[in-house]
């Protein structure tokens, strides 16, 4: 496939995005991406809605969604591309995935209590549709709202975060399940902006390695948290592993997000894209 400007990572109101998955897929063709995939967070709801709206604008598509799963006590997103949305069994385990968020939802809106910020839970419900769907990201929103910070992103280094008010853990699949759960609808798994996530060099050698063990193919290495030095070293890394590198921008808002769709730097040549390995399964 001579593609160079995919965009195989964001997010619709689906999930804790702002857009539609037709106004991603609008934006996303208006910016010059020539591969597309929604990946909605543990969720597969916007993806008949994203098909088709790419296929009235001859956008080629990709299936996706975003596990969150922990590994080594860090919560670790792996992305999954080009598989069937009506497999039963990934259908079953997203479902128990999502199946947590309430009840973590209304335990970080009770310690947001205790700091005086009240009413959060119902302030996140208006950005979201579904309780089973409700993230950090709503709450920051409703945050915003009430004037307790300028930003999502104040919100994020003063709320929300690990030893901050308003944190919770959740406990979510194992790496092992989430990449059954991809493998076993027929598609490739992806390790997600690893640049994010706080791991020694050796527990990152053994994410890695526990990952390509267990049948994930793929790592994202652009995309829009990482820096031009993490482009260089998870490029290391997918040859080091033999993976497939991935792209995308991680795209949620216009008013929120650093990185549009399709804005990303271009692979460096010597990789293998992943979105070889899945041109069966591209939606044209």
């Amino acid at each position: 496939m001579n593609i160079q400007n995919a965009d195989l990572h964001c997010h619709s109101n689906v999930s804790d995005g702002t857009l539609t998955p037709e106004e991603l897929a609008a934006r996303a063709k208006a910016n010059g991406v020539e591969l597309w995939a929604l990946t909605d967070h543990d969720e597969v709801g916007g993806q008949q809605r994203a098909a088709q709206a790419a296929a009235a604008l001859g956008l080629p598509y990709l299936s996706g969604t975003e596990i969150s799963v922990t590994f080594a006590g860090e919560t670790v997103h792996i992305v999954g591309l080009g598989f069937d949305v009506a497999d039963p069994g990934l259908a079953a385990g997203l479902a128990r995935t999502r199946g947590g968020r309430e009840l973590r939802a209304r335990e970080m809106s009770a310690d947001l209590e205790r700091v005086g910020i009240a009413g959060a839970y119902e302030g996140a419900l208006k950005y979201v549709g579904n309780p089973d769907l409700i993230s950090r990201t709503h709450f920051a929103r409703y945050l915003v709202e009430v004037g307790a910070c300028r930003d999502t992103q104040e919100v994020f280094r003063k709320y929300l975060t690990e030893g901050k008010p308003g944190y919770v853990e959740h406990r979510w699949a194992t790496l092992d399940d989430a990449v059954a759960w991809i493998t076993g609808a027929g598609g490739i798994a992806v390790v997600a902006h690893p640049g994010r996530y706080k791991f020694s060099a050796n527990e990152e050698y053994a994410l890695f390695s526990h990952f390509k063990d267990i049948g994930g193919r793929g790592v994202e290495v652009v995309t829009g948290s990482h820096t031009a030095q993490d482009y260089v070293k998870y490029a290391g890394v997918a040859a080091e592993f033999g993976l497939f590198a991935s792209r995308g921008s991680d795209f949620h808002s216009p008013s929120e997000s650093h990185t549009d769709l399709g804005s990303l730097p271009f692979l460096s040549s010597g990789l293998s894209p992943v979105w070889e390995a899945l041109s069966e399964r591209v939606q044209v």
